[in-house]
């Protein structure tokens, strides 16, 4: 997760489908394709949580009708998500990573890359991610907030893509891991998909991609649970100050009103 959403570029090639999960080096993942590819990447998390409105909205209105159950659904589906995509050069994280198979029909020509890393360690991480209790308590906090009081249906949007094809809810075992990796290489075609640990730096990202390695370039490195602490610190904090200023109003509000 990024500290700012990016902003599409008007005919942008769309290059890669980063069908890693989250928790991955997906953050540092779409920075190294930014890079490379020289134009914007959307990392889900962060257009969803720090970019406009329409970019959670959008993502909610397709995980509804995801996975598509008739035709009507393709295409709704299918407009949304090129919509969301256009001026991209690649699109990483949730939900993306589990919509392969439409983004393979939308980019023919896109290669396929999944963000791998030891599968014990992912869901020691994940277990830090999801907890379904605290879900009214942002409900309530965020409600204030113009794009963030739809987070928790985008969660729960996201819930159900998770049970659809992994079968399992939160907290995650490895079984969604083995199945996130089995599911991938039953659809798409071998010469097309790349298993890539981000600890491994340029070299491996560069070959698939038939690129250069910058010089004097580090390969980046963000830390994507540090960055989703500091991100719910300051959204749940923001939440609160715009609730504080919402009573503190309404509080001044009746106290006119009880000396008119």
């Amino acid at each position: 997760m990024g500290n700012q959403a990016s902003v599409p570029q008007p005919g942008t090639r769309f290059q890669v489908i980063g069908a890693g999960l989250p928790r991955t080096g997906t953050a540092s993942f779409s920075e190294a394709l930014r890079i490379l590819l020289d134009g914007p990447v959307y990392h889900g998390g962060t257009q969803t949580t720090l970019g406009k409105p329409i970019e959670i909205k959008s993502w909610i209105k397709v995980l509804r009708h995801w996975p598509p159950k008739d035709e009507a659904d393709r295409k709704l589906v299918f407009s949304i998500v090129g919509e969301r995509l256009d001026g991209y050069a690649a699109v990483t994280d949730s939900p993306s990573c589990s919509c392969v198979q439409e983004l393979m029909e939308i980019y023919p020509d896109a290669k396929v890359i999944c963000t791998v890393r030891d599968p014990d360690a992912w869901v020691k991480s994940m277990a830090g991610v999801s907890d379904a209790a605290t879900m009214w308590f942002l409900r309530v906090v965020l409600f204030p907030l113009p794009g963030m009081r739809h987070f928790v249906d985008y969660i729960d949007g996201l819930r159900g893509q998770w049970v659809h094809l992994y079968g399992e809810r939160e907290p995650v075992t490895i079984k969604s891991w083995n199945r996130h990796i089995e599911w991938l290489k039953e659809i798409v075609p071998e010469d097309r998909l790349v298993f890539f640990d981000v600890r491994d730096g340029w070299g491996p990202l560069c070959d698939a991609l038939g690129k250069k390695a910058p010089m004097d370039t580090p390969f980046p490195r963000i830390n994507d649970g540090e960055a989703i602490d500091r991100f719910a610190k300051v959204i749940v904090k923001r939440g609160l100050m715009r609730w504080f200023s919402i009573l503190a109003t309404i509080g001044l509000a009746l106290i006119a009103f009880a000396y008119m």
